[in-house]
């Protein structure tokens, strides 16, 4: 059996329950294998504690250019659709952060100046001999964006004869799909929050879409989860359990321990889930939901406000994991800072909306890259165009006609619209169409205009959306002579962040004091360093472990960086949500207090950096 623990948002648990169920099934005799397919911040080993008795290097055919045999023809950039390739005064120039792998480039380059090279992207960690079962993680490098190869590579692992737990990364982008990709069942970990359902809606569509039997989990229930048991229940979805919202358990996780060694009445909890997950196995996959519609308000709006800057800074919040209270932290900046436009970069679930309520002005078409369909009438089923696939999106199970008999069909979900197969098909069997991939919008709130977008779900090119949504904001910026840009990054290290991060003027990473928090800091410093942008520290949930939080103020200090302020655990930020108002808008409690220090910090930093 396999089961995939995902959610459209991270910090909801994921990784909590994938690590404990795995142990507490182990314990009872069962033959489990936890793969840790969140393989840009893999946190399962902080708990397991493993020891790795192999590693595979996970390797991609990447260009590598032949200076004396290039004559700058340009056709190699023509044909790249991800932007990777340059020709600047007759000299090609190859981006290897943009590259995906495709071999298109080297295809169609004339003077075969351009060759295919295996590049290490990432590397699998497998600890054969572990107790109480089996343990395989995947690690993408900081600064790529192939995390499906790695994923890919740590599903080698599957033992059909045991019951194989896949952790996930969060969200709905490609590296999910391929983690989710020929799951038994898909369980959803969420919790009873706005922020949560929003979320929760996204991941619902990515599993049925893909006709994956799925569950709903519900983290941190206090009693008061209707939020989600009501949407649950409208779209045909079992909740196949619920783990109660405890501080204690918060503190046993911030120190890396396994919650059911030391909280014992989680054991049966685990159980009873895992029979509800079991039973879903062969279900039938109830339709997918309808998506909620942005409509563009129809009065004529008041226009935005100006102000009376020449220049303006960047300021981006990031986190190494999801669920550190990044947007919380943005949405109280919005409330509390003047002249500014704010954008939501987090284009693959998308948040701040929640907080701010924007009034959609504008909407566009996101055109993120393009989609391959084979005409079925005209194949002839030579299988040239799945051979020349690097992406495995070519099947050979397309509807039969009289030229061939059997045919090929694309996978909508795999192909990346490289356009490396109609220029192999040597009957013109296949077309490649520009591929709306999401939306984008301008809106106003009545904290400033708001940029922000919403990539379709399994859709790729997400760092291409959000390098839209950061260069409108700078245009509204110029425009409106506003002096600062406040933007709301993805979590993660991958291909999102690294659009959100390059070029911006000071980076501000949100974490909390727990052992996947430091880890997940420590790979986001890593990845702030490699694109040369300053950053500074807050902490959330500062009391929750002071021993880790010390960590942090040593770790930040290593990297040339400070903690700017620390924020204690307050019921008070939850109720906030709950009645979708930002912190500061909220006004109780000490995180309020401490949210407006960090604000305090951050202007004084900004005017040091001007």
């Amino acid at each position: 059996m396999i089961i995939t623990v995902a959610s459209g948002k991270g910090g909801t648990g994921k990784t909590t329950f994938a690590v404990n169920l795995a142990h507490v099934l182990a314990s009872r005799g069962e033959n489990v294998r936890l793969l840790d397919c969140d393989v840009e911040e893999p946190n399962d080993h902080l708990f397991v504690r493993p020891e790795f008795t192999d590693e595979e290097q996970v390797t991609v055919l990447k260009p590598v250019l032949d200076q004396n045999k290039c004559t700058g023809c340009g056709k190699c950039a023509d044909a790249c659709n991800y932007n990777a390739i340059a020709v600047v005064k007759g000299r090609v120039l190859i981006f290897n952060e943009l590259c995906h792998s495709c071999g298109v480039c080297s295809y169609v380059c004339p003077e075969g100046a351009l060759t295919e090279r295996e590049t290490p992207i990432g590397i699998v960690q497998i600890a054969s001999d572990n107790k109480p079962f089996f343990f395989a993680h995947g690690l993408l490098n900081i600064g790529e964006a192939l995390a499906p190869k790695v994923v890919a590579q740590v599903k080698a692992h599957i033992d059909m004869e045991a019951i194989n737990i896949l952790d996930a990364s969060p969200g709905t982008a490609c590296p999910v799909v391929k983690a989710v990709e020929e799951s038994d069942v898909a369980v959803l970990v969420t919790e009873p929050t706005p922020f949560g359902l929003n979320d929760l809606k996204l991941a619902v569509g990515l599993s049925l879409a893909m006709k994956v039997p799925t569950g709903i989990l519900i983290n941190r229930s206090d009693g008061n989860d209707a939020i989600i048991a009501d949407y649950a229940e409208s779209v045909g979805i079992p909740i196949v359990g619920r783990i109660p919202f405890k501080r204690e358990y918060a503190e046993t996780y911030s120190s890396g321990a396994i919650l059911v060694e030391w909280h014992e009445e989680l054991q049966k909890i685990l159980l009873d889930i895992y029979d509800n997950v079991a039973k879903l196995k062969g279900t039938s996959v109830p339709p997918v939901p309808e998506a909620d519609i942005v409509r563009i308000k129809e009065d004529k709006p008041a226009p935005f406000p100006t102000g009376t800057s020449e220049t303006h800074r960047e300021i981006t919040v990031i986190s190494g994991k999801g669920g550190t209270g990044k947007t919380t932290v943005l949405g109280s900046f919005a409330v509390l800072a003047r002249d500014k436009v704010l954008v939501d970069d987090d284009v693959d679930a998308a948040d701040l909306h929640l907080l701010l309520a924007p009034s959609v002005r504008e909407a566009h078409d996101f055109v993120g890259g393009k989609k391959a369909t084979i005409d079925a009438d005209k194949c002839i089923g030579c299988g040239k165009c799945m051979a020349a696939c690097h992406f495995d999106a070519i099947c050979f199970d397309g509807p039969s006609n009289d030229l061939a008999g059997k045919t090929y069909r694309i996978d909508e979900l795999a192909c990346e619209g490289c356009g490396f197969c109609p220029l192999v098909c040597p009957v013109d069997a296949i077309t490649v169409e520009p591929n709306v991939t999401g939306r984008w919008y301008v809106s106003g709130t009545k904290y400033g205009p708001m940029i922000h977008a919403c990539l379709g779900i399994a859709e790729e090119n997400s760092g291409k959306l959000v390098a839209q949504v950061r260069n409108r904001a700078a245009e509204l910026a110029v425009d409106l002579k506003l002096g600062l840009i406040l933007g709301d990054g993805p979590p993660g290290t991958g291909c999102p962040v690294i659009a959100s991060v390059s070029g911006t003027d000071l980076v501000v990473i949100v974490t909390e004091p727990t052992v996947s928090g430091v880890h997940d800091m420590e790979r986001v410093f890593k990845l702030t360093t490699h694109f040369g942008v300053p950053a500074l520290v807050i902490v959330n949930k500062a009391d929750l472990n002071t021993a880790q939080t010390s960590r942090i103020e040593t770790i930040a200090k290593e990297y040339n960086s400070r903690v700017i302020a620390m924020i204690p655990f307050d019921r008070n930020v939850h109720d906030a949500l709950m009645e979708g108002k930002t912190v500061i808008e909220y006004a109780k409690g000490a995180a309020e207090e401490a949210i407006r220090e960090a604000w305090s910090e951050l202007q004084k930093e900004a005017e040091i950096r001007k």
